[in-house]
């Protein structure tokens, strides 16, 4: 369970770093995800799925 937790943790700081160094490039790429339709943005979200967990997958071996 430690384990979970410290993989959220790392979750949040990982995404809290882009908005943080460009506030404004991040605003500008969310407003372009808003505009993606349905299947671009399911493609988006199963291709960064398979990459963490081909990730996860190396790191752990």
């Amino acid at each position: 369970m430690q384990d979970l937790w410290a993989a959220l943790a790392l979750l949040m700081i990982i995404e809290g770093i882009f908005p943080f160094l460009s506030p404004q490039k991040f605003r500008e790429t969310m407003r372009k995800m808003s505009d993606m339709d349905d299947n671009s943005m399911r493609t988006a979200g199963i291709i960064s799925m398979i990459a963490g967990l081909v990730l996860l997958y190396l790191v752990c071996l």
